[in-house]
């Protein structure tokens, strides 16, 4: 008993050990992906002035140097060598640097004929000056005066996103239904109608999964050019489900393959045919599944930029979300309180549609793992 108690603890204190690793290496995971994130919330409420001036981060509270009062030069001092002011000691390319005395910093502001002694003093401060100016301008378009801390106004006109977001909306959603109804169907048939070359035709669809959907790119094209769906959203549907079903078919037909075979049987005597089983059966049960991969599809063509440049073309009047937001670092590189606002605008729906069937989601990943 003595022998079996001390082998007992060992491996406790090992389970103990790798619970505190794994989860550890996880905490850091999450904080790698949560802080950049945060990131670009503030980022998006901030002013262009104070991002150019400051870290995201000082709306946390820190200590920083504020000026607390402002002092003229005094006369008959060396302007071009050492010069004695209010207790400090330096060249004017000190004070410019800002000359510490005790507690206080001194800081030339200006030329060295006319400038002025700033007072500074360390105390906790926060920079929480937040505005709704960047989601304004960058979803309405309206044009927006900026005055500058030199006293200039500047007047800026706006981006409107409106349009390319109701692309994106226009190509996601039929992308995300078409091959799911189709993947159903397919599933269906591959689980549970018998027909010859099923299993062949089975293992091609799995096969599929490892083809680089670029190499279709420009046969697609071509026979686009034939159908004359290039630009079109019908072309982009199209594109879309033919590059979504292999996954969609191979992960419902896990799922539906383990509902159990006796509902199906009864509802055969009961004289159901095949589409009223798939309609009134199979698509209630499938719910996990079907809510999954909708999750992959709608991220998937919500974010794509390539298949959209390729099948839609960058006109403005298809333009998509991706598109838009591509241009927008392309002229407006140094702007990142807009592109910021513009990049969490785009995040709102995904994160809407996973967070509304996230509870689905592990059941339909799980789907076929464990057959009993």
């Amino acid at each position: 008993m003595a022998a079996s108690a001390t082998t007992s603890k060992p491996k406790k204190n090992g389970h103990l050990l790798s619970d505190i690793l794994v989860n550890g290496i996880l905490i850091l995971i999450v904080i790698a992906w949560t802080i950049p994130t945060i990131g670009l919330v503030v980022s998006s409420f901030r002013t262009r002035f104070d991002i150019q001036t400051s870290g995201w981060w000082s709306i946390v509270p820190h200590r920083a140097w504020q000026t607390i009062a402002t002092l003229p030069v005094p006369e008959g001092v060396d302007r071009n060598g050492v010069m004695q002011i209010e207790g400090g000691q330096g060249t004017f390319e000190q004070f410019r640097e800002g000359v510490q005395v005790g507690n206080t910093k001194l800081i030339w502001i200006g030329n060295r004929r006319t400038g002025t002694i700033e007072v500074q003093k360390q105390s906790l401060t926060t920079n929480t000056a937040f505005t709704l100016d960047n989601y304004k301008q960058v979803i309405g378009g309206k044009t927006f005066e900026i005055r500058k801390p030199d006293g200039t106004v500047e007047t800026v006109k706006g981006d409107n996103m409106i349009a390319p977001f109701l692309n994106s909306l226009i190509v996601s959603i039929p992308a995300t239904v078409i091959p799911i109804l189709i993947a159903a169907f397919a599933a269906y048939g591959f689980a549970w109608m018998k027909f010859p070359g099923r299993r062949l035709l089975f293992i091609l669809v799995v096969a599929l999964l490892v083809v680089p959907l670029q190499i279709a790119f420009v046969p697609i094209l071509k026979d686009y050019k034939t159908l004359q769906l290039n630009g079109t959203f019908l072309g982009i549907w199209l594109a879309h489900t033919g590059f979504g079903l292999p996954l969609a078919v191979y992960l419902l037909f896990n799922y539906i393959s383990t509902i159990p075979r006796d509902i199906l049987e009864s509802a055969f005597m009961d004289g159901a045919s095949h589409f009223t089983i798939f309609q009134k059966l199979i698509l209630p049960l499938s719910v996990p599944a079907l809510a999954s991969f909708a999750i992959f599809q709608f991220l998937w063509t919500w974010n794509d930029y390539l298949v959209a440049l390729i099948f839609l073309g960058s006109a403005p009047s298809n333009q998509v979300l991706t598109m838009f937001l591509a241009n927008m670092v392309g002229s407006r590189g140094n702007d990142w309180h807009l592109m910021t606002a513009g990049a969490l605008v785009s995040m709102i729906l995904p994160l809407m549609v996973f967070f509304g069937l996230q509870r689905f989601f592990i059941r339909g990943l799980m789907a076929g793992s464990v057959k009993g």
